[in-house]
C-alpha cells in the first residue's frame, strides 16, 4: 500500500474513532446524571487529572524523542558526507597508478548510496556495499605495496570513517521506541476522548467545535510524532539534506 496513502486512511480513522468515543462518553455521561445527579461526577475529577497528566506527559516525552532522532538522522547525513569528502581528498596521495580507478569507484559509490535513500524502505545495500569492499581493498593494496609512505596509510582512517558511518546511519534509521509506547500512547488518546465526551454530559446540546477541535488537535499530534519517526515516509523528511550528498558528488571530478 501507498505510505502516504495509509497515514492518511490511519488518520481518518482515528479521528472518526475519537468522534465516536466522545459521544460514547457524553452518552454515558448523560445517563449517569440521570440516575444520579449528584454522585455522578464525584471522584471523576480525580481520575481525570491522572490520565490527562499521564497523557500529556506520554505526549511530550514521545514528541521529544522523536523530534531528537529526527535530528540526529540529519547529523549522520552530514557527517556521511565530510567522511566521504575527507576520503576522497585522500586519493591525490594515492599512487598516481590507481587514482582514476579509486576516483571513479568513489561517483559510483555516492551513486549508490543516493540510490539507496532514494529507493526507500526494502532497498537493497549489496551495490553500495560491493564499492565499499572494492575501494577497501584498492586503498589496502596500495598501502600494502608501500608500507613506509605515509600518505598511502592515511586514506584507510579516512575509508573506515566513510565505512562506519553506514553502519551508523542504518542503525540511526532502525531506532525507534518499543511498539508498546506507541500503543499505550495510542490508547491514551482513545480514553482519553471517552472522559473528554462524559465530562461534556452536563451540556444540553453538543459542542461540535470543541469535539472535532479535540479529535483534530490529537490526530495531528500524533501523526507529527510519527512523522518525525519515519522521516521518509511522510510529510516530515530528511531528502533535502541529502542535497549535502548529491551537492558532494558534483564536487568529485
Amino acid at each position: 500500500m501507498h505510505l502516504p496513502l495509509f497515514a492518511l486512511g490511519s488518520a481518518t480513522a482515528l479521528f472518526l474513532a475519537l468522534i465516536a468515543l466522545i459521544e460514547l462518553g457524553r452518552r454515558i455521561g448523560t445517563r449517569r446524571l440521570a440516575e444520579d445527579a449528584e454522585g455522578a461526577t464525584k471522584g471523576v475529577s480525580a481520575v481525570e487529572a491522572a490520565i490527562f497528566g499521564l497523557f500529556g506527559l506520554l505526549l511530550a516525552f514521545t514528541f521529544s524523542g522523536a523530534a531528537a532522532r529526527f535530528d540526529a538522522r540529519r547529523d549522520l547525513i552530514v557527517k556521511e558526507a565530510n567522511a566521504i569528502g575527507t576520503a576522497y581528498l585522500r586519493v591525490d596521495m594515492m599512487p598516481a597508478a590507481i587514482q582514476p580507478k579509486l576516483r571513479d569507484d568513489f561517483r559510483a559509490y555516492v551513486d549508490a548510496r543516493l540510490a539507496f535513500y532514494r529507493t526507500g524502505a526494502g532497498a537493497d545495500s549489496a551495490p553500495y556495499t560491493v564499492l565499499q569492499n572494492t575501494i577497501w581493498s584498492e586503498a589496502a593494496a596500495a598501502a600494502k605495496e608501500a608500507p613506509s609512505t605515509p600518505p598511502a596509510m592515511l586514506m584507510l582512517p579516512a575509508l573506515n570513517d566513510m565505512i562506519d558511518i553506514t553502519t551508523t546511519r542504518a542503525v540511526a534509521s532502525q531506532t525507534h521506541p518499543p511498539a508498546v509506547i506507541y500503543d499505550l500512547l495510542f490508547l491514551m488518546t482513545l480514553v482519553s476522548a471517552l472522559f473528554v465526551g462524559f465530562g461534556m454530559a452536563g451540556a444540553r446540546t453538543r459542542g461540535w467545535l470543541h469535539i472535532a477541535g479535540y479529535a483534530v488537535v490529537m490526530v495531528g499530534a500524533l501523526y507529527i510524532i510519527m512523522d518525525f519517526e519515519y522521516p521518509r515516509m511522510g510529510i516530515i523528511r530528511v531528502d533535502a539534506v541529502d542535497q549535502v550528498l548529491v551537492d558532494l558528488r558534483g564536487t568529485l571530478r
